[in-house]
Order: C-alpha cells, then structure tokens, then sequence
C-alpha cells in the first residue's frame, strides 16, 4: 500500500491516527490481559498491568507518543478505545482491590488514573530523558509502580486524609513528633 493510498480508508489523517490508537490499545490491552494471568494475587496483578503498561510504551515509542500524548479531540475514538481496554482492567483491579478490602473504598477510576498517571510519568522520562541515572528501567518502573500501589494500601489503613507526618506516626509509632526531628 502506497501512502496516499492509505488515505482511500479513511476520512482523513485524524481517522487514521485514531485507527493507529485503538491498535496499539487493543494490543496493549491483551498484554495486560496476559501478564495478569496465572498471577498469585490481586495486588500482584495490578503490578504486572504496570509493568506491562511501561514495557509496551518503551517498545514502541513513538505509538506511545501519538496513542497517549497527542492533542485531545472531541469526536475521538481514541478515549473510547483506551476506556474499554487497558484502562478498563486497571479500573477492574482497582475495584478487586477495594472490594477485597486492600484498598480503601472510592471511586476505582480516580484510583486508576493515579495508577496510571505514575506510569505515564514513568514512560514519558524514560522516553524523553533516557539519560537520567534511571539504573535498571524496570527495576525503577517497578519500585515507583510498587510506591503508588502501597501508598494506597497504606492510605486504607491509615485514613486517606493523612498528612506525611500523621503516616509517619502511624507507621512508626516510636518516631512521634515529639524529639524526633519529624
């Protein structure tokens, strides 16, 4: 296929992206699908739709760049595309999450799209400042993807509304405010 004939199927170069988005979701979309099979728990599961997440966008860089940072249209079937798959699952983990308990109860699209704003996060430097003394990539996906989701863990625990210092407290009651320097 020669490229202006590419254009005879479709309207015109924003369908085509759109139709390149909601490729690279569905492709992502059933990598996710995958690494969360056969995983031994639920809080494992959403780590590896991180990871997944990462690992795909630094394969294909620049679909990354056009699937989840080119300009917001409305009428897009970009957003439609990514609700009913990627995303979708880390909602539906998010949801297993809360119903087991694990994370405190909300809105698991709000939960979802912190999740998935620390992985974008990660990809984006990743892809625009691989010189940064990242060490071992997936060891630091994984450890901020790990700090995200523990966060919430711990925000169940602890009460959502906590400040850094009443955590603190609450984590290591021997380090109260008092004399130790918090």
């Amino acid at each position: 296929m020669t490229s202006p004939s590419i254009y005879l199927h479709f309207e015109d170069k924003d369908a085509l992206l759109d139709a390149v988005c909601a490729r690279y979701f569905a492709k992502l979309d059933l990598e996710m699908q995958r690494v969360a099979a056969g995983q031994p728990s639920t809080a494992d599961v959403l780590r590896a739709q991180g990871l997944a997440y990462v690992r795909f966008a630094l394969q294909t860089p620049g679909l990354y760049r056009i699937a989840t940072m080119g300009e917001w249209r409305s009428g897009s079937d970009v957003d439609i595309a990514l609700a009913s798959s990627a995303f979708e699952h880390i909602c539906g983990t998010v949801q297993t999450l809360m119903d087991e308990g694990i994370y405190p109860p909300g809105d698991p699209t709000t939960v979802a799209l912190q999740l998935w704003s620390a992985a974008h996060g990660v990809v984006a430097l990743l892809i625009a400042k691989p010189h940064l003394p990242f060490g071992d990539v997936e060891a630091f996906a994984d450890r901020v993807m790990r700090a995200v989701s523990c966060g919430h863990i711990v925000a169940g625990l602890v009460g959502a509304d906590a400040t850094p210092q009443q955590t603190l407290e609450w984590l290591m009651p021997e380090r109260r405010s008092e004399g130790s320097g918090l």
